[in-house]
């Protein structure tokens, strides 16, 4: 959770960016194009971007950085977005969620990246509005999983090219779930190779390997398990902005979306039991240590209650005088000894 003091008491619909500024100027990247020509440009100001909503070109308007109050009001002023769903977006811990606007649909998801020299997941919330002819999508900092849907866009005669903006919008979303099964992937694989130290010696770094596996699988649920809600409203949806013609495309992605739920399911699942076996591993190690020691303090009870007696400081006591005695208590000492050895091991607990 991050921290949001600074909108408490605030009105609702109120823009405060709830999250760390990750860039020190916006910028607005432009690219529209149909099956023949294509445009890529920079805007100075979000105004430029006017045009490509009644454009029968399919444009798609990019904005990295969220935290230039003045933009964002801009934005919603121009696209026609409500005040709340500004305000929903502006907090970058917001739960993925869908929404449909008069003239537009909306969805707020996390876009997420798998770091393996830190080996943790990093997370980056990703907006994207679509409307009749334009996508625009709103990101926190530049660098995302986008390139390959770029360098598509650029090639002519490719399906991206030859489709309406609902077709770029499924490829940018597809993109990213494809994006979150590379991350559960690297996270399973971990979990995968830890089973073998399970059964090695109790070393302290594979429980908290297994505790931090765990913390990021809670945090992959977190983000994921809302889009399999998303894809259900959208395709469930009479108002939505996806055409019927595309809609294989969306259940094709649900379908995806659920491989990656149930991936994530199936990996917790792992983790819990790595857990449980290694608290078992150690459990056993040290039930057999105190077997060990019991069996030893078994042994040495009675011939140390035989060592006491014969400690005693009383001047008159059997076989003091007995010129073998020395050699009797050994006698039976070991005789003791060796039987309760016996006893142990025919009721096999050595």
């Amino acid at each position: 959770m991050k921290d949001r003091t600074a909108s408490q008491g605030q009105v609702p619909g109120s823009l405060i960016l709830i999250g760390e500024q990750k860039m020190d100027h916006p910028v607005i990247r432009l690219i529209e194009y149909d099956a023949e020509e294509l445009v890529e440009k920079e805007l100075k100001s979000i105004d430029e971007a006017i045009p490509c909503i009644e454009s029968e070109k399919v444009s798609w308007i990019n904005i990295y950085g969220l935290h230039d109050l003045q933009l964002i009001e801009r934005v919603g002023e121009i696209f026609g977005l409500h005040p709340l769903f500004l305000e929903d977006f502006m907090n970058t811990d917001q739960r993925p969620g869908y929404v449909e606007g008069e003239a537009y649909n909306a969805l707020i998801l996390k876009m997420l990246r798998y770091d393996e020299g830190a080996k943790n997941i990093t997370s980056e919330q990703f907006t994207l509005v679509l409307g009749s002819h334009y996508v625009l999508t709103l990101q926190e900092q530049p660098g995302d999983v986008f390139s390959p849907v770029r360098e598509r866009i650029r090639m002519k005669k490719r399906r991206i090219r030859l489709n309406d903006n609902d077709y770029l919008a499924y490829v940018l979303l597809d993109t990213i779930v494809d994006n979150y099964m590379i991350v559960i992937e690297s996270i399973g694989r971990q979990i995968e190779e830890l089973e073998g130290k399970l059964f090695g010696d109790q070393d302290k770094k594979v429980v908290e390997e297994i505790y931090r596996l765990k913390t990021e699988l809670s945090f992959l649920r977190k983000s994921v398990r809302p889009v399999k809600e998303i894809m259900f409203q959208i395709m469930k949806s009479d108002r939505s902005f996806f055409r019927e013609k595309h809609r294989s495309y969306l259940s094709d992605l649900n379908d995806l979306v659920t491989q990656a739920t149930d991936a994530i399911e199936l990996y917790s699942g792992m983790i819990s039991d790595h857990l449980n076996i290694y608290s078992t591993n150690v459990n056993n190690r040290i039930n057999s240590v105190m077997k060990v020691l019991t069996i030893f303090a078994s042994i040495f009870i009675p011939l140390t209650f035989i060592a006491g007696i014969y400690g005693m400081n009383f001047r008159y006591m059997p076989e003091l005088e007995f010129r073998y005695g020395y050699l009797v208590f050994w006698i039976v000492v070991a005789g003791i000894a060796i039987g309760l050895l016996i006893y142990f091991r025919r009721k096999r607990w050595l």
